[in-house]
């Protein structure tokens, strides 16, 4: 009986081999903009992505039972592990028809692009720790120094904050404390992008604050005109936008503490009923983020304002990162603008922070390919929202599986150990959260009173955790992500 079920298996990896292969051989165009040392890379993720596009589970089921490879963790090397297990089944491979892509090869690539976009550290074992800076440490050396002492290998500089001469003091001080302690740490400065925020230009407009409750009815427009005292307008701050709604679209406002659901629309504008407020305070302040997680809002993430700032970051940044990236013409666009500022401009971090930035990612992917390396970032604030927070779980973990498949280098951000680093105690769900950042090369900390402490308890849980992050076994159902794809077209657009 058991050389038969072995026979089925057999049968089952020549299929998927089989399939890998043409695809790869169907895909041919997508290869040629590929900068020659990613081929390797985009080779393996689109044979992953084959392979999640079909349902293996009774077959992983089999492949343990008989004590072979489950194909799990295999993300990095895909095909290369599958002709392995043929081979113990009794599958010759001439010499060059095996898989270069090997696990000790991605090892090499992934650890030789790190250093290229996070630069050399000293901890071989952690993930690199990136740290924010805020206004404060303009005229803060000796903070800085201690940062750096404690752990800190990537220093982030958010440009939507603070100006030219404020960063420029942050950048001083830093590489001063690197000259002096010897010690490396790059720069990585965000884009802005079309942050999308309210602002009241009806009730409340004085105070820049107004009074809402479940049920209210209140409108999105672009003026006030139209509308009585007592009504409730908020204006967003990017034109065009209310064009673009549709009724029962959902509306996310204050990082998802209130949310709406547009009810109708007129020439006046669109009216929103709240439908929850999530927040004590049940107010709407001007200011606050707008998140339309149904609406097709398009905007082009990089603003004027981003142009502007590139011509410093291409002069002091080592990696600039890309904020509401949707799709690879909006990629192409910044790597455009890079190339006719700088020969050598900085490399480039895709923030994944939207629906179709997820979506897309394979294709995102590949056009960040055209470059020697390149980063992603799981933006987790923006994309919890966007997707559903109920979702983020699924979502961060389907991100890390195609990266690595693609040999790229993931920054796991926001709220890592947030409110150890806002009160000086951690939740006992954070420090689990932060133990999962394991699975990323860097991990990034946003600014608090207690970021010295953060960095020392992020570094202890990451060496309690990196041994064991790759032990779990996961069960491989199809991806959404990997169906899209698969029925994409071929060619980049």
């Amino acid at each position: 009986m058991e050389p038969d079920q072995l026979g089925i298996i057999k049968q089952q990896l020549l299929e998927l081999e089989k399939k890998m292969l043409l695809e790869i051989e169907k895909r041919a165009e997508v290869f040629k903009n590929i900068h020659p040392l990613q081929y390797p890379a985009a080779k393996n993720m689109i044979e992953y992505l084959t392979l999640r596009n079909e349902d293996i589970r009774e077959l992983q089921d089999s492949l343990h039972i008989f004590g072979l490879s489950s194909l799990a963790s295999s993300e990095s090397h895909i095909h290369r592990q599958l002709q392995s297990i043929l081979e113990r089944l009794g599958k010759s491979y001439a010499p060059d028809e095996l898989d270069s892509c090997t696990y000790d090869y991605n090892k090499l690539q992934l650890d030789k692009k790190c250093k290229i976009l996070f630069g050399e550290k000293n901890d071989p074992v952690s993930p690199y720790i990136m740290v924010t800076f805020d206004a404060s440490y303009a005229g803060n050396y000796a903070l800085i120094k201690n940062l750096l002492q404690n752990g800190m290998n990537v220093a982030r500089i958010n440009c939507a904050h603070d100006d030219e001469a404020t960063w420029s003091k942050m950048i001083y001080h830093l590489k001063r404390a690197c000259r002096l302690t010897g010690i490396n740490c790059n720069i990585y400065m965000d884009l802005a992008g079309p942050k999308i925020r309210t602002r009241l230009i009806n009730k409340g407009k004085d105070k820049g604050t107004v009074k809402i409750k479940e049920g209210e009815l209140l409108w999105l427009a672009d003026d006030a005109k139209g509308f009585t005292n007592n009504e409730i307008v908020i204006s967003p701050n990017e034109p065009g936008i209310i064009a673009m709604l549709k009724t029962g679209e959902r509306v996310f406002i204050d990082d998802g503490m209130i949310k709406g659901v547009i009810e109708t629309i007129n020439e006046a504008g669109a009216a929103m009923r709240i439908i929850r407020v999530s927040s004590k305070i049940r107010r709407i302040k001007s200011g606050k983020g707008i998140n339309f997680p149904d609406s097709k809002i398009s905007i082009s993430p990089l603003t004027a304002f981003d142009k502007a700032c590139l011509p410093f970051i291409c002069k002091n940044a080592d990696m600039v990162g890309y904020s509401f990236v949707r799709n690879p013409a909006d990629l192409e666009g910044l790597q455009q603008a890079l190339k006719n500022l700088s020969p050598k401009p900085p490399h480039i971090i895709i923030k994944i922070e939207t629906p179709d930035a997820v979506i897309n990612l394979p294709m995102l992917l590949l056009c960040g390919m055209q470059q020697e390396a390149f980063g992603v970032m799981i933006a987790r604030g923006d994309l919890a929202v966007e997707i559903g927070f109920e979702r983020m779980g699924e979502i961060q973990e389907e991100i890390l599986w195609i990266c690595e498949a693609a040999h790229v280098p993931v920054v796991w951000a926001t709220q890592v150990l947030e409110t150890l680093n806002k009160s000086g105690i951690a939740t006992r769900s954070e420090i689990t959260d932060a133990g999962h950042a394991a699975m990323a090369e860097c991990v990034m900390i946003n600014k608090g009173d207690y970021t010295i402490e953060v960095i020392e308890t992020l570094r202890d849980i990451l060496h309690r955790t990196v041994g064991h992050h790759l032990k779990k076994r996961y069960t491989l159902r199809p991806l959404s992500i990997a169906e899209r794809f698969m029925h994409h077209e071929v060619n980049l657009p």
